[in-house]
């Protein structure tokens, strides 16, 4: 069925806002009675209470999942027992598709056909492919003498506190749930404060499906009380975050300052996307480009916000991504038309809209866009934006903006054009357009970074790993590789 944006406001009216923590099967207030505003960046309005945990709750959450994981309820079930729960659960997920993408565009503002075909797609996928893969990953048996056997042997962590962010709150909790819950540990949810909602619904569904009762909680708050909580909690085994580098340093200090939990970090980007003379296709190449930032109101930490153009082609390309930049307007996130949404917060716009003044400030070429629109909503938009002639020295170029601001820098050579890309803290993602199949290779692995796309941008499925270099953090999510992070290797070495 064709929903209408009239059918989704409508649809909104009557949609169920459940705020509270959810520990051990149950929505609860959190310990202290505190609450926090829903607001939502579509039109600034209030859409209810959400419990505001603090380390109370942490204590509470850790010591219920705890118990779950020593009792063996849902870690010493066979494999594929959990597989068969795992995919009732992204069932679930997919057959609460439309009431999770609603909820998803009201709490956060990206468009909702996004919403809908993309993350509730992908979260749906995520633990689907989890829980298959989880019954196909073998242990190993050591070369042994004759009278001696040697098993190495991988045993879920136990207590896994997974803090997540405010741009795909869905995917990105189900990147974390899916292998962590199928290894058999026990899970605790730490949503954004800025887009809580799914976090709470999924801990339903999932309990629906059948993951007992206090093996997946969630405490939606703040990251100084109920995130720190969590992250110095001494019965807290593994922290898993997908964050700003500022934060991830943070976490690593915390588990430091605990009980040496394992951390893993996916932290920011400034992902370079290379443009060379010889690529295939120009027209693709400038639509590419403006998609990579563009998408998600360009909240996303691989976006290509760094555009590197061949010289020779500068003067032909970039007019062809600022006529690609125009499609992308922001519109209302419930319009099924619209491909740029709202801003997540105030705050966040502010951000944006500062960044946009400081690359003028640094003599940047604006060519389009640059403006808040559509105030009259109430709501939190902003223009897609394209600065030509960026030095890779200017504050535009150097930090993670986390809005549709791109770029354009200009290079000579191929090893110039590394130079570039690799002169950065970060080493998420990068892109190369070319038709040459040694440049693409060799660019490839001469730039420092966990994704690499050849004549394409944001590539991949839940098969290739994904996470940074640098200070883009550790660890993968996605991937058979992802189970490293939830599980523990044990070595059994017996005489016979």
């Amino acid at each position: 069925m064709s929903l209408t944006r009239s059918d989704w406001e409508q649809r909104a009216t009557t949609l169920v806002i459940e705020g509270g923590a959810f520990i051990d099967g149950a929505l609860r207030p959190a310990v202290s009675g505190a609450t926090f505003d829903c607001i939502s960046p579509v039109d600034g309005r209030v859409l209810g209470q959400v419990a505001s945990c603090d380390q109370a709750d942490a204590e509470a959450a850790v010591q219920v999942a705890r118990a779950r994981f020593e009792s063996g309820v849902w870690s010493r079930l066979a494999p594929v027992k959990r597989k068969q729960v795992m995919i009732r659960f992204a069932d679930l997920i997919e057959a609460h598709r439309e009431e999770l993408a609603l909820l998803e565009t009201l709490d956060m503002g990206k468009p909702i056909t996004d919403a809908l075909k993309v993350d509730v797609t992908a979260a749906a996928r995520a633990i689907r492919w989890s829980g298959e893969a989880i019954d196909k990953i073998y242990d190993e048996v050591a070369a042994t003498p004759h009278d001696e056997l040697g098993l190495v042997t991988r045993e879920p962590i136990g207590v896994v506190a997974a803090i997540v962010p405010w741009n795909f709150p869905m995917i990105m909790s189900c990147w974390k749930l899916g292998p962590a819950l199928a290894a058999g540990n026990s899970v605790i949810l730490k949503p954004s404060e800025k887009s809580p909602l799914t976090g709470i619904r999924l801990a339903a569904l999932a309990l629906e499906a059948g993951i007992p009762a206090g093996v997946f909680n969630v405490l939606p708050g703040f990251g100084h009380t109920v995130g720190k909580a969590l992250a110095l909690h001494m019965d807290v085994d593994c922290l898993v975050f997908t964050g700003s580098t500022k934060v991830a340093k943070q976490l690593m200090i915390y588990a430091g300052e605990s009980n040496m939990k394992r951390v893993w970090l996916e932290a920011g980007g400034k992902s370079p996307n290379i443009v060379f003379a010889d690529a295939p296709d120009l027209a693709a190449a400038a639509e590419a480009a403006a998609s990579a930032i563009a998408y998600n109101q360009g909240e996303v930490c691989t976006a290509g916000s760094r555009l590197l153009v061949e010289r020779s082609i500068k003067d032909q390309f970039v007019p062809m991504v600022v006529e690609a930049l125009k499609q992308w307007r922001p519109g209302h996130p419930l319009d099924p038309q619209t491909r740029v949404g709202a801003i997540v917060d105030q705050q966040q716009l502010g951000n944006v809209l500062g960044f946009i003044e400081a690359g003028r400030a640094e003599g940047a070429q604006l060519l389009v866009g640059g403006q808040r629109v559509m105030q009259d909503t109430g709501g939190t938009y902003v223009e897609p934006t394209l600065f030509d002639g960026v030095s890779n020295a200017m504050k535009i170029a150097r930090e993670e903006i986390f809005g549709p601001v791109l770029s354009v820098i200009a290079f000579d050579t191929p090893e110039e054009a590394v130079q570039i890309a690799n002169d950065t803290p970060y080493g998420l993602a990068a892109a190369v357009w070319t038709s040459n199949l040694s440049k693409a290779h060799l660019t490839a692995k001469a730039l420092r970074a966990g994704s690499v796309w050849v004549n394409q941008y944001d590539g991949g499925d839940m098969t290739a790993p994904f996470g940074g270099f640098k200070q883009s953090g550790n660890g993968r999510d996605k991937s058979l590789h992802a189970f490293d992070k939830y599980t523990e290797l044990k070595a059994t070495w017996i005489k016979l």
